[in-house]
């Protein structure tokens, strides 16, 4: 009986778990051109959309109706360890078999020089999107195959539009919307903040036809360079036709977001030169790259427990810095005072430990810090 009652427990606890990272589902009516008709966005929210009403989300569109499912999946996994290795994104994917758009599909495809399909995009579904939810301004566009073709195509021209282009086993035969035609002339005319493309494809049988165009384009990439364009090229070469898309969703995410992520090394060619390197470079990432802050905390401690260790009054120049830099980070506060504590500069360590108590609400910071401030205040009375 005691076993049967566990197991409804756990079995509701499971269920309750999964209710709360359960995604937010709606749709956007956005207008479409030339008419009163209006096209149904599919729009997943993260789970945390309503409980941080002050924070702010990456967006990531894709034309195919059938991504959500996928997309929806993999960033919930990806996203549920505090945003790592996924930023957590508002996800809009297009309706199945919308006329509308798919006639603007089709233009863009087959006339050169089309652009209805762009203008609708940057005049009237970015902005819907942008003035009904916290978008925080960094954008992706996310597509496989022919949709990944129209991915390259809104890169080279209208690249504004997006800050990362991911195109997983992009059609580029028979000069699928020109993007052959026109890539030389326009990846060379690159120009504004930088902007970044994961470029996939394998070689299952349903690629082949695509391979020789997907090299030429891979070469013409190489040898333009632009210093906009930060571009990556994989191949999943003996993987399913049908896996490249959630290997090159995962794949460009990670490639994407690794310098929000990735902690300075002291032995970094950039922390090597110091603090002010490591503040331009986190200045560089949120005013070229993100458009939002990147902190730079921890990549400044790691630097100053390295120089601490060999010199305590250079290390905690650093730390200082770190909290000058980054003054309502908790951990920024805790590093200082655990520096100050090991120099027996109490009074100043109980200080930054209190600070940081008074930075963080989360559960396991603020008992981990107020047994440190104990021990601190402990160690001052001996």
């Amino acid at each position: 009986m005691i076993k049967k009652w566990i197991a409804v427990v756990i079995l509701l606890w499971c269920v309750s778990s999964a209710q709360a990272a359960t995604p937010h589902l709606e749709s956007l009516m956005v207008k479409a051109p030339d008419t009163d008709k209006l096209i149904a966005f599919n729009i997943t929210l993260p789970p945390s959309y309503d409980k941080n009403p002050d924070k702010h989300y990456v967006l990531l569109f894709d034309f195919h109706p059938r991504s959500r499912a996928y997309l929806d999946g993999m960033h919930d996994w990806m996203s549920h360890n505090g945003d790592w290795p996924w930023l957590e994104t508002i996800i809009v994917t297009a309706p199945d078999g919308d006329a509308s758009l798919g006639k603007l599909k089709r233009l863009a495809i087959e006339e050169l020089g089309n652009t209805a399909l762009l203008d609708f995009m940057q005049q009237s579904l970015l902005p819907a999107i942008d003035a009904k939810y916290r978008t925080n301004g960094f954008r992706i566009m996310n597509g496989f195959t022919g949709n990944a073709g129209l991915v390259l195509y809104t890169l080279l021209n209208r690249p504004e539009l997006f800050n990362a282009y991911l195109a997983a086993s992009p059609v580029l035969s028979d000069d699928f919307a020109y993007v052959m035609k026109s890539a030389s002339k326009k990846l060379a005319s690159l120009k504004g903040k930088p902007r970044y493309l994961m470029l996939t494809t394998s070689d299952s049988g349903f690629e082949q036809r695509q391979l020789a165009d997907f090299a030429a384009l891979e070469q013409l990439i190489k040898t333009t360079p632009n210093p906009v364009l930060h571009y990556q090229v994989k191949r999943f070469d003996g993987t399913y036709y049908m896996t490249q898309p959630i290997l090159a969703t995962a794949y460009g995410i990670e490639w994407l977001f690794d310098d929000y992520h990735r902690v300075l090394t002291p032995d970094s060619e950039i922390a090597r030169d110091g603090v002010a390197a490591i503040l331009a470079h986190y200045r560089y990432l949120s005013e070229q790259k993100y458009g939002f802050n990147v902190p730079s905390t921890d990549s400044l401690i790691a630097l100053a427990d390295a120089e601490f260790a060999k010199d305590g009054d250079k290390g905690l120049a650093i730390y200082l810095a770190a909290v000058e830099a980054n003054p309502e980070s908790h951990t920024a506060h805790n590093a200082l005072a655990r520096a100050y504590g090991k120099l027996k500069m109490f009074d100043l360590a109980i200080t930054q430990q209190k600070l940081a108590l008074a930075k963080t609400k989360h559960p396991f910071w603020t008992r981990k810090y107020n047994e440190s401030l104990a021990e601190l205040e402990a160690q001052k009375l001996e």
